[in-house]
C-alpha cells in the first residue's frame, strides 16, 4: 500500500473545462492524484449507472474513491424518526459507494447538544445498527467518522477515536483544518501539535489501523464558533500549515488516503500535500 491524494469534490480548473463528472478519474490521473472524494453532503443524488460509470473510470486508472455522506445525518439524534433517517441515509450512501466502488464513506457525527456525555452515549447506541445496515447493504465498505470543526458537533480527536474504537469496521477519518479550526488556531501550528494527534490514534487503534487512517486537509477560516469557512493555501492568514504532519505521516511509514477540501483549488493543493510528502 501506499498513501493516495485527491480532491473532495469538483475542482474549479475540472468545472471550467465542462468535463463529464466520469472524466475525472483520468483528469486526475494526469496531474498524479490517486484519489477521489464523491461528495453527496447535500444528499445522494447519483444514480447507480452514473456511479457504476464513475467506477470503471476510477478503477481504469487507479484512483481510489471514497464518498462523503449527507451532512445532516445527525448520530446522536434522540428520537426514532432520527434515527431512522440516518438509517437511510447511510444506506444510500453505501450502496452509492459500493456502485462506484469507493472502499470508505464519509459520515459526520452530529450535535452535541446541551449534555455532551449523553449525546456521545446515544452515538455510541447508535453506531451497532448502523454497522448493521451498512453490512447488509455492501460489506466491503468502511465508515470513517470524521473530525469536525465547530465547538458545538460531536467530533473532538478524542471522541472520534473513540467511537472508532469499537469496531474495526470504523475509520477515522482526521480533518486536520476542522481540528485547527475547533481550536481557534491555537493548535495544529507545530509539528508537536500533528504528532499528538498521531499517537492519539495509534492509541486508540493501534498502529496498523492508524497507519491507514482517512485524512481532510484544508486551511480553515474560524471565527468564535469555530470552523467559518474553508479556504487555499495561497490564503496563509489561516492554518494549518501542511508541511509538519506531511513530514510525520512519511517518516512514520503511514500510508493514508488524504483528501483535500480547498476552495476551488483542491486539486493543485493536493498535489501540494502529495509532493510534500513524496519528497
Amino acid at each position: 500500500m501506499t498513501a493516495r491524494f485527491g480532491p473532495a469534490g469538483q475542482p474549479e480548473a475540472f468545472s471550467q473545462a465542462k468535463h463529464k463528472p466520469s472524466h475525472m478519474p483520468a483528469w486526475l490521473r494526469d496531474r498524479g492524484l490517486t484519489a477521489y472524494e464523491y461528495q453527496c453532503g447535500r444528499g445522494v443524488a447519483i444514480g447507480e449507472a452514473a456511479a457504476r460509470k464513475l467506477g470503471e473510470e476510477a478503477q481504469k486508472y487507479g484512483v481510489a474513491m471514497s464518498l462523503h455522506a449527507p451532512y445532516f445525518i445527525n448520530l446522536s439524534g434522540d428520537t426514532h424518526e432520527r434515527r431512522q433517517a440516518n438509517l437511510r441515509y447511510v444506506t444510500m450512501s453505501v450502496q452509492a459507494a459500493s456502485w462506484m466502488g469507493a472502499a470508505r464513506v464519509v459520515i459526520h457525527m452530529g450535535t452535541a447538544g446541551k449534555d455532551r456525555d449523553a449525546a456521545m452515549e446515544r452515538t455510541l447506541e447508535h453506531i451497532p445498527e448502523l454497522l448493521e445496515a451498512a453490512g447488509e447493504t455492501a460489506p466491503e465498505v468502511g465508515l470513517c467518522l470524521e473530525t469536525m470543526g465547530k465547538g458545538a458537533h460531536l467530533g473532538t480527536l478524542e471522541e472520534a477515536l473513540a467511537v472508532c474504537q469499537t469496531d474495526a469496521r470504523l475509520i477515522p477519518c482526521i480533518d486536520f483544518g476542522h481540528l485547527y479550526a475547533r481550536e481557534m488556531g491555537t493548535r495544529y501550528t507545530v509539528p508537536g501539535d500533528f504528532a499528538a494527534a498521531l499517537d492519539a490514534a495509534e492509541s486508540f487503534l493501534g498502529i496498523q489501523r492508524a497507519k491507514a487512517m482517512h485524512i481532510h486537509f484544508s486551511r480553515i477560516a474560524y471565527n468564535k464558533g469555530g470552523e467559518w469557512k474553508h479556504m487555499t493555501f495561497a490564503d496563509t492568514e489561516y492554518g494549518p500549515p501542511h508541511e509538519p504532519l506531511m513530514s510525520l505521516l512519511a517518516g512514520r511509514g503511514y500510508t493514508p488516503t488524504v483528501i483535500c477540501e480547498s476552495r476551488g483549488t483542491q486539486d493543485a493543493d493536493a498535489c501540494t500535500l502529495r509532493d510534500a510528502f513524496f519528497k
